[in-house]
């Protein structure tokens, strides 16, 4: 069955001067600002569309690496992803860097590497985002 989540934003004003609010839809979690300071400068408390990318980037790799390890008879105790998006105003999404550190009893930091890299690949929002720059660091903790 499929699913579909939903969000939407309210934007006021020019870009440089303006400024909007993210409401999660789907879970209900509330309603986040985001300017464009927040998106090329400092964050300031405010969210950007990258930390939302990177927000959905990290948790759908760990499922996926998770699932895979499982599948393959070394479920993890513990994995710890972040995700890197980096903007540049003028050109866009530049790269993204997954850095994820495991605990998986019965593994080996080569084998684990090379789940983490299979998982990289075929997660839904890498594969969304199939036009960016993915790179990982993979290791045990």
């Amino acid at each position: 069955m499929a699913t579909t989540r939903s969000a939407h934003t309210v934007w006021e004003g020019s870009l440089i001067e303006g400024k909007g609010l993210v409401t999660f839809d789907s879970s209900d979690m509330g309603d986040q600002p985001v300017t464009w300071a927040s998106r090329a400068e400092e964050a300031n408390g405010k969210t950007s569309p990258e930390e939302l990318i990177a927000a959905a980037h990290s948790s759908c790799f760990s499922m996926a690496l998770s699932h895979a390890l499982a599948g393959a008879g070394t479920p993890p105790e513990r994995l710890v992803t972040s995700a890197d998006v980096t903007f540049q105003p003028g050109t866009g999404i530049t790269g993204i860097h997954l850095t994820v550190e495991g605990q998986v009893p019965g593994m080996d930091t080569a084998a684990f590497v090379a789940a983490a890299e299979e998982a990289k690949a075929n997660c839904p929002v890498s594969q969304a985002l199939a036009g960016t720059t993915i790179t990982l660091t993979a290791k045990l903790a």
